[in-house]
């Protein structure tokens, strides 16, 4: 393998059950349990030059479900019972919960792959709450 250049770093998959508050960089495989709109600003034919969708999607592996926030063209990849990769996703804090997101840095890539697992759905880390709580230095 002498001069060849440098393989691109292999991601690390994360679980779900192992997505932690304030990180980001997470890789993922999961399935979309389901998807509802929670806004829809502007029409294709309105004023507005960017519509704006928002979608909170259940996904999840076989470790538990989180809820992931799905922001305009992420919206129509993120169907029912489509197994996705997301790739350099964060965690976002929503009223103490943890939501996932891919911010432009990331992305989301479809995958027609079969789900080798079921989606543990009675472990929903959006569910739990998490305290701010202020460290405060010596």
């Amino acid at each position: 393998m002498s001069g060849a250049k440098p393989a691109m770093r292999k991601p690390v998959f994360t679980k779900v059950d192992q997505l932690r508050p304030g990180t980001t960089g997470h890789t993922l495989t999961v399935k979309v349990v389901s998807s509802e709109m929670v806004l829809q600003k502007g029409r294709p034919d309105g004023p507005q030059v960017r519509p704006m969708r928002i979608a909170e999607c259940l996904i999840g592996d076989e470790t538990g479900v989180i809820v992931f926030t799905a922001r305009n063209e992420q919206v129509d990849m993120m169907k029912p019972g489509t197994i996705v990769i997301l790739r350099n996703a964060k965690i976002d804090m929503f009223k103490g919960s943890m939501r996932l997101a891919v911010d432009k840095w990331g992305r989301i890539e479809a995958t027609d792959q079969p789900a080798e697992f079921t989606v543990k759905e009675d472990n929903n880390l959006s569910l739990v709450e998490y305290e701010l709580v202020n460290v405060v230095e010596e």
